[in-house]
């Protein structure tokens, strides 16, 4: 499996973990929601949507909303329209497993990609767990921006004014992450809730870093 759809498969058994979702409802909460996934398509989801009612993590069930209630996009895209109609929801095996990926705490969960989409279900995923994964990020984080300044040392002579001032943008974004996660980390600690942390002030995301 590669990591893109893993990331896919943990956020759709997130989402319908909070309840049963249909595929256009599902894609549009993956597109406002989870910033990774803006330009998503209805030709990624609903392979992986067939793969988990497969492995028995979801279950196919006719929709209750009446046609006339569903999306106008839903209505007008033939193949969106007939798959509207079947509502996706997680079954006890599906809930399982879900709770098994919230518990991993590996370097995957750090990296730019998997990295929000696991924040995004940290209400689900226990302190400890979060502790880690924040634990984790600062510290991939903190060997890049090490990385990024070294790079920028050598080779500052040798770069133009807006070449230079890219470089020092990616950095500027590297540290405010840094800053960010080291608040939250201390928030935790201390037994706050998360949006006592710079709530003016939103989560940096991957896009930020130029550097990968």
């Amino acid at each position: 499996m590669s990591r893109r759809s893993g990331v896919l498969e943990f956020a759709v058994l997130g989402l319908l973990r909070e309840s049963p979702m249909h595929g256009y409802e599902l894609r549009k909460r993956l597109n406002t929601s989870l910033g990774v996934f803006r330009a998503f398509s209805y030709g990624s989801l609903y392979p992986c949507l067939k793969a988990l009612v497969q492995r028995g993590w979801l279950v196919e069930e006719p929709s209750e909303q009446p046609e006339e209630q569903q999306s106008a996009r839903a209505q007008t895209t033939p193949l969106a329209g007939r798959r509207a109609k079947i509502v996706y929801r997680l079954t006890a095996d599906g809930k399982e497993h879900f709770e098994e990926l919230l518990s991993q705490t590996g370097p995957d969960t750090w990296e730019d990609e998997h990295f929000g989409v696991r924040f995004a279900f940290f209400g689900q995923t226990s302190r400890d767990v979060r502790m880690r994964v924040l634990e984790g990020r600062r510290s991939r984080l903190e060997e890049r921006l090490a990385k990024m300044r070294a790079s920028l040392a050598r080779t500052r002579e040798r770069l133009d004014d807006y070449t230079l001032e890219l470089q020092r943008h990616g950095m500027e974004s590297v540290e405010r992450e840094v800053r960010w996660l080291s608040e939250l980390i201390e928030s935790e600690r201390a037994g706050r809730p998360a949006r006592e942390t710079r709530p003016d002030r939103p989560a940096p995301g991957p896009s930020d870093n130029t550097d990968r």
